[in-house]
């Protein structure tokens, strides 16, 4: 049925007049298609000539269901003449089917009722010129069956047929109220987001950025020590750039379309911004980049740029003091990445031993989402991190 549903529609229709013809004749040949018999012997091939025609306007039942009607009713009144048979008669009926089925609403309508009406006349005159109760009852039994079953089931069709476009149609509806809904939804959610992370974040490192430029102004009234100062100075440029970030997400999140103008996030090109901030906490860091401004694709480009700003916070805090080399290239379609600072003498205290990990299994997922790979751990005396992420993704920079 599949098949047959993908053939084109000429395709069809030809072979079921092919189909027709091919029946009809070969009733005609078994002798079991005459219901009426009309005196003389008639030729077998003037039988197939009439079938013939009547199947060449089956061919157009689909296309010009009306003209393809009419213009069967001349092999079907030649054959009515000669004697009735039953191939005939069938592949009419399935013309006034085509006729009510494939046609308008009003095309339809008036060919049911033009019919109804004519078998009416027809059971009429039956009973007018003969008088004869059978004769009567076989006109009705060949009016319901060529004309009356046609009709209906024609009706039937088309009925299902409408019902189900308005179910598609309702249920088209109904996916886009959804959809909206969704959207909905997952805009109010954002803004909630936005919300708590202006009140709760940005509140905080809005007062370390206030609070660190004032210690510097005292600072630099006294006589202190440079590294102090330096580190007040790295203090008060990580919150202001965080801020920054900050303000940037919660941008992001209140957006409702691209058309909003929000500030990119982080990618590589910023990276000596994270190794000045961390060179002024008073860590060594050694960067080495072969990318030379090269273009990545950008969701690669913002979680490398993350997960290289994880991995110095990492250091800062559990090797204070260790030098600290980033090696950032690409090759073969992949971004490599590696972090490697040696293992602190005596592990520092973890007052956030409850979520201490959530940075590694952030820098994790990151990697996981782009379909990449990620690894952290100690190595020949040295705390490692390994990211290796495809740059076959689509997102262009």
């Amino acid at each position: 049925m599949r098949r047959w549903s993908e053939l084109p529609e000429t395709a069809r229709d030809a072979l079921g007049a092919l189909t027709a013809f091919t029946g009809g004749a070969a009733l005609s040949l078994a002798g079991l298609s005459t219901m009426t018999e009309r005196g003389g012997e008639l030729s077998l091939w003037m039988r197939f000539g009439v079938l013939a025609t009547l199947c060449v306007a089956t061919f157009f039942r689909r296309r010009k269901p009306v003209s393809a009607m009419l213009g069967g009713l001349v092999p079907l009144a030649v054959d009515t003449y000669l004697g009735a048979t039953v191939p005939v008669w069938i592949i009419y009926a399935d013309l006034i089917y085509s006729a009510v089925l494939y046609t308008g609403g009003r095309a339809s309508r008036i060919t049911a009722v033009c019919w109804s009406a004519f078998s009416g006349f027809v059971v009429t005159l039956t009973l007018a010129l003969t008088g004869d109760l059978r004769s009567v009852a076989l006109a009705l039994v060949a009016v319901f069956s060529f004309v009356a079953t046609p009709i209906w089931w024609a009706n039937s069709v088309r009925t299902h047929k409408e019902i189900a476009d308005a179910e598609r149609t309702r249920a088209q509806a109904l996916t886009l109220v959804a959809e909206l809904d969704r959207r909905a939804a997952i805009a109010d959610e954002r803004t909630t987001m936005a919300r708590d992370l202006h009140d709760v974040i940005a509140g905080h490192l809005s007062a370390i950025a206030i609070q660190s430029e004032a210690a510097l102004g005292v600072l630099a009234r006294g006589d202190t020590d440079p590294a102090l100062a330096g580190i007040i100075r790295s203090i008060r440029s990580n919150s202001v750039s965080a801020l920054q970030e900050m303000r940037t997400m919660i941008g992001l999140l209140r957006s409702s379309g691209a058309e909003d103008e929000v500030a990119a996030p982080r990618r590589l090109a910023q990276l000596s911004i994270l190794v000045d901030a961390a060179r002024a906490a008073g860590i060594t860091v050694r960067a080495r980049s072969t990318l030379d401004g090269a273009a990545l694709p950008s969701a690669v480009d913002q979680a490398a740029y993350r997960i290289v700003q994880e991995a110095l916070t990492n250091a800062m805090k559990h090797a204070p003091g260790q030098e600290v080399s980033v090696d950032v290239h690409a090759e073969d379609e992949v971004l490599r990445l590696s972090i490697r600072n040696p293992t602190a003498p005596v592990p520092p205290p973890r007052p956030e031993a409850e979520g201490g990990r959530r940075g590694l299994e952030n820098m994790r997922e990151r990697a996981a989402a782009l379909g990449g790979s990620f690894h952290a751990g100690p190595h020949s005396g040295c705390w490692e991190v390994l990211a290796r992420l495809p740059l076959g993704i689509g997102g262009e920079s």
